[in-house]
């Protein structure tokens, strides 16, 4: 993830490989059940699908506008690597 801050602005850049899914990938890292992070982002490209702890999906893809609340799992849709803007990472996203 590429990560830039203006101030109190963060945006974030994550390039989010075929296979990719947050219950496998991040879920040990985070110890929730599911994503407590809440998203807003655009769609570069590839697909995302996003399930929230509700049961709906939603699949959003190049040129989208997505809003994940939190209580989400997420994966990577086909065998294109999904590029998403996020403004939602500011909460988890710290300097190395």
């Amino acid at each position: 993830m590429d990560v830039v801050t203006l101030g109190d602005f963060t945006l974030g850049r994550g390039v989010f490989e075929p296979g990719w899914r947050w219950s496998e990938d991040v879920k040990p890292i985070a110890g929730t059940d599911s994503c407590q992070t809440h998203h807003t982002g655009y769609c570069l490209s590839g697909q995302m699908t996003i399930r929230f702890d509700d049961g709906t999906e939603v699949t959003v893809g190049p040129g989208d506008v997505m809003v994940a609340e939190p209580g989400h799992d997420a994966w990577v849709v086909g065998d294109e690597p999904c590029i998403l803007l996020d403004t939602g990472i500011a909460a988890y996203a710290k300097p190395a």
